[in-house]
């Protein structure tokens, strides 16, 4: 048996996308694959019908992959997705140590699609309380 090939890893993302879709749920599908194309975890995005805004397809694998690989095998991972991960994604695939992305569909491609709402930033402040805050978590890093 032949391991699959990226264009046949990236079809069952968009298969994955679609049943999404069908179920009520933006068309997003992802899967997470070893290095020898073996299929180790695959989603859809559910953030309609589990009524969370981070239930994306990507977002939920990086977090398998933390929780259920060792650093190691992690970082000979690639994920195989819909659409580009987007910025909350991208953060956690990082953090996990996934080795790297193939996506079918580029943010810009999306956004030419379907225009992002309009949502005014939401205002930040600090850093403040420095001292206290440091005592806390320089600890954490020594």
């Amino acid at each position: 048996m032949t391991a699959p090939d990226a264009d046949t890893l990236l079809r069952r993302a968009i298969a994955l996308a679609a049943k999404a879709r069908a179920s009520g749920n933006p068309p997003f599908g992802s899967l997470l694959a070893g290095p020898d194309g073996t299929v180790l975890a695959e989603d859809c995005n559910t953030t309609l019908t589990d009524r969370d805004i981070t239930a994306h397809p990507e977002l939920k694998l990086a977090r398998w992959a933390a929780r259920e690989l060792d650093p190691a095998t992690a970082a000979q991972t690639t994920l195989y997705t819909s659409c580009e991960p987007c910025t909350m994604c991208e953060a956690v695939i990082r953090q996990a140590g996934l080795h790297r992305v193939v996506f079918a569909l580029s943010a810009q491609q999306l956004l030419d699609i379907r225009p992002a709402p309009h949502r005014p930033p939401v205002p930040q402040s600090g850093p403040a309380l420095l001292d206290e805050i440091r005592a806390i978590v320089e600890p954490h890093y020594r």
